[in-house]
């Protein structure tokens, strides 16, 4: 099954997960528990980092090991992907400028920023893989189906 295919038979499933549920922390864990599940073979570290105010994002719901606890705004990958308020993928973090290593393991990682219907930024959700080069557009266009399809169904929930 190709990527794109794993996100469309994915994204319905999350949808059910999700479906009048008002808990998000629940919501955002049982969706990190998804999308970790689907790609174990890829995924080593899968979670959110939530915007609770001020210039920091803070640890959310997550599936894999240890992880940092904020991220400064324009600092590492989620905090450059909120400073650009666009989708990053690196293929190769220790290229990165300004990586924060939460975990020697990581070589390559996703950010998708979170955004509600007003576009007022709510947190990003982050992904890491043990192998270099390891994400590309379908999981660009796939993350972000999710993250919309996340977005619209609890953006009330986010205080």
């Amino acid at each position: 099954m190709t990527r794109k295919e794993q996100y469309n038979q994915l994204i319905p499933q999350i949808a059910g997960l999700i479906k009048g549920e008002t808990n998000l922390i629940g919501i955002l864990a049982n969706v990190s528990a998804a999308l970790h599940e689907a790609f174990p073979e890829r995924f080593f570290w899968t979670g959110f980092y939530l915007h609770e105010g001020g210039k920091a994002l803070s640890l959310g719901p997550f599936q894999g090991s240890v992880a940092c606890y904020t991220i400064p705004y324009g600092k590492g990958v989620c905090g450059k992907a909120w400073e650009e308020g666009r989708t990053l993928i690196v293929p190769d973090v220790e290229e990165f400028p300004g990586h924060i290593a939460c975990s020697s393991l990581s070589r390559s990682e996703i950010v998708v920023p979170m955004f509600d219907s007003s576009r007022t930024f709510r947190g990003v959700l982050d992904i890491d893989s043990t192998h270099l080069d390891d994400f590309n557009e379908d999981d660009k266009e796939g993350l972000e189906r999710v993250i919309a399809l996340l977005m619209d169904k609890t953006q009330n929930l986010f205080q």
